[in-house]
């Protein structure tokens, strides 16, 4: 499954909680044209590079990568901010 939905909930310095929701499908579409270039750009530095990378298992990778991320969690917390990302 493709995450939907990204919650971004951080803690200012002053102890403020805020917290973002940023759907995930009109984010791609927006950043579409740049995110083929950065497909583009990665074919090419597979090619180009003496390492033996395949740019079709590299998009593969990139594929489990993204199906395995809703559920995921990730906090950060230096000083009095803190961060908490949840992808759904």
């Amino acid at each position: 499954m493709i995450p939907q939905l990204v919650t971004v909930r951080y803690r200012r310095s002053n102890g403020r909680r805020r917290r973002l929701y940023v759907p995930v499908v009109p984010v791609v579409l927006v950043l579409s044209p740049l995110l083929l270039l950065a497909v583009l750009g990665g074919v090419i530095a597979c090619r180009v590079t003496r390492v033996k990378v395949s740019p079709l298992g590299a998009l593969r990778a990139a594929g489990r990568l993204l199906w395995a991320l809703p559920g995921t969690r990730f906090e950060y917390e230096e000083g009095r901010t803190a961060l908490l990302v949840s992808v759904r």
